[in-house]
């Protein structure tokens, strides 16, 4: 079990018992209209299947706490679904409201870049609504690029919205180690 302590918080890998605070971050973020195409909050029951998508070893999914409560989580998920693919891996960001503003997800990010060459992703995406810079801002300090720009490919709220697919190549543990001093 992943489990890294980093200044008050502690990094692990999430328990299913984890899964309704996941949810509610989630859920926090949906009325903002910036960071997730869903327009109505989410289920825990409708977050089962995907939950168990993850795994430690492949595809982890991380919570991020402050003592016992849930701060924030990062997911990796698999790209595509195709196995010439299993070396890439989306990830996703989320803080609660609470926490934001707190270098959370530079925390994160680093952990995950760290962590890449033991699960085989040599390639990281992150996919962003062009509106939301503070999550580009994050990704482009971290060495992300932008590979891709959806024009219009969203619809919130009767408002077309971009999207944008930033791309970063993992090369190896010693490179991540010198790009985040």
């Amino acid at each position: 079990m992943y489990k890294l302590k980093i200044n008050d918080y502690t990094l692990q890998d999430a328990v299913l018992s984890d899964l309704g605070d996941i949810v509610s971050i989630y859920n926090e973020t949906i009325a903002g209209r910036m960071v997730t195409a869903d327009l109505e909050p989410v289920s825990v029951e409708s977050r089962v299947n995907w939950f168990k998508e993850h795994s430690p070893d492949h595809r982890p999914l991380w919570v991020l706490k402050s003592g016992d409560k849930v701060a924030a989580w990062i997911s990796f998920q698999s790209f595509y679904g195709r196995p010439a693919y299993s070396a890439t891996a989306e990830i996703s960001i989320y803080i609660s409201e609470a926490y934001r503003s707190r270098g959370i997800g530079k925390i994160l990010l680093e952990q995950a870049l760290a962590f890449c060459p033991r699960i085989g992703v040599l390639t990281l995406l992150g996919f962003v609504f062009a509106h939301n810079e503070p999550s580009l801002a994050l990704l482009r300090k971290f060495g992300f690029e932008e590979w891709a720009f959806l024009p219009r490919v969203a619809n919130l709220d009767g408002i077309e919205r971009d999207l944008v697919i930033l791309g970063r190549r993992i090369e190896s543990e010693i490179e991540i180690g010198e790009e985040l001093h």
